[in-house]
């Protein structure tokens, strides 16, 4: 859609000069090549946190189209999200909803992971209550290490489950663990709980609670962990072209589906010695062409990152000088030729051969890819492509 400057039609129709670009296609391909790793497997694609930054509607059409069969989110207003637009296919809700919630699970159709037997009993009451002829399935969730949702495998707790399989209008679709550390070098861990996994299910088994799927699997445990495939995969963040480490690059070759974009709004030259943004952090040793961007803090871009981050105009890398600002950021062009207002930098992805990539601003901020993306996700808008 865009080229080198950012025209009068583009400014009007985005109202604002800076915006995420976000590529489907990479989405459909990533899907595809996960596709290829767990051909047995069903797959819960997790489009929760507005599908990582990226749009969880788009993306979530696009993911069904290349054959997904059914999507993950986090909470009930994702969900309901969702269901407004129009899918209506299979929706887990991944996390915990609060038990007052029962009646809203029903109503929007989705699969809500049970992590305790009072949440089971109340979801129970309300298929019964809404006079449903259908039994409401759940995922039940088993604790093997990640210490964050689940029944444990002590007596107690296996009652409690066989109470859960015993209530009226509830199925149990399927028995649901999460990894720990399935991207981590060292595996040890993560097979430790593909055995407990194993071992939880078939003490069920042995008490007649059964389910005809597992799922356990996350995007590293797909590229990692074949025998943790099961009947169901819910990859997530590999979904958007990420890695979950950088030494799985080797497993797969992934797209990334995010780009971010912003247009010289202002450029001005200064002499030497001029101060640029809050605190004075930055003074010019030349003559020097600054250019002030659209985009801040507010908008993903980290003010950790002020004195490191970079963007790219007309494929030249150029630094951000001064403190990162909540809603703008500047750039010192002075070495870029013919540069204007209106050009376009990049601050994520590529241009003219150079590339920014979405890992290179977590690690300057010191956090990970998932939060860089959805961070850069929540205010600027889309353009899909």
């Amino acid at each position: 859609m865009y080229n080198n400057l950012m025209d009068n039609d583009a400014q009007a129709k985005l109202k604002r000069a800076a915006w995420a670009e976000i590529d489907l296609s990479a989405v459909a391909h990533n899907f595809r090549a996960l596709r290829a790793l767990a051909p047995e497997s069903r797959f819960i694609c997790c489009v929760k946190a507005d599908a990582y930054g990226h749009g969880a509607v788009p993306v979530a059409r696009t993911l069904l189209s290349a054959g997904a069969e059914a999507l993950g989110v986090a909470t009930l207003e994702e969900a309901a999200q969702l269901r407004g637009s129009g899918i209506s296919a299979p929706v887990a809700l991944l996390s915990a909803a609060p038990r007052a919630n029962a009646a809203d699970i029903l109503s929007l159709g989705v699969t809500p992971v049970v992590t305790t037997w009072e949440d089971a009993r109340l979801l129970s009451e309300a298929v019964q209550s809404a006079a449903q002829s259908a039994p409401a399935e759940i995922f039940l969730a088993l604790e093997t290490g990640m210490g964050r949702l689940g029944f444990l495998r002590e007596e107690a707790a296996l009652r409690d489950i066989e109470r859960v399989a015993a209530l009226p209008g509830i199925t149990i679709g399927a028995f649901f663990s999460h990894f720990a550390t399935a991207e981590e070098e060292d595996q040890g861990f993560a097979l430790a709980q593909i055995e407990r996994f194993d071992a939880f299910c078939a003490a069920l088994a042995a008490r007649g609670v059964t389910a005809p799927q597992r799922t356990m699997a996350n995007s590293a445990a797909i590229l990692n962990f074949p025998q943790a495939h099961y009947e169901l995969v819910r990859p997530g963040l590999a979904l958007y072209g990420l890695y979950p480490a950088e030494r799985l690059r080797a497993k797969v070759e992934l797209r990334p589906a995010m780009r971010i974009q912003a247009a010289i709004s202002y450029l001005r030259r200064v002499p030497k010695g001029f101060t640029v943004s809050y605190g004075k952090r930055f003074v010019t040793e030349r003559e020097s062409l600054i250019g002030t961007l659209p985009a801040g803090y507010a908008d993903g871009l980290p003010r950790a990152l002020t004195g490191s981050a970079r963007a790219l105009v007309r494929g030249h890398s150029v630094p951000v000088v001064g403190a990162i600002c909540m809603d703008q950021c500047m750039v010192d062009v002075t070495d870029v030729p013919d540069v204007r207002e209106y050009d376009i930098a990049t601050l994520v992805g590529e241009q003219g051969g150079e590339r920014i990539a979405l890992e290179e601003i977590a690690r300057g901020s010191g956090t990970i890819n998932y939060e860089a993306a959805c961070r850069f996700g929540q205010r600027l808008p889309k353009v899909y492509v």
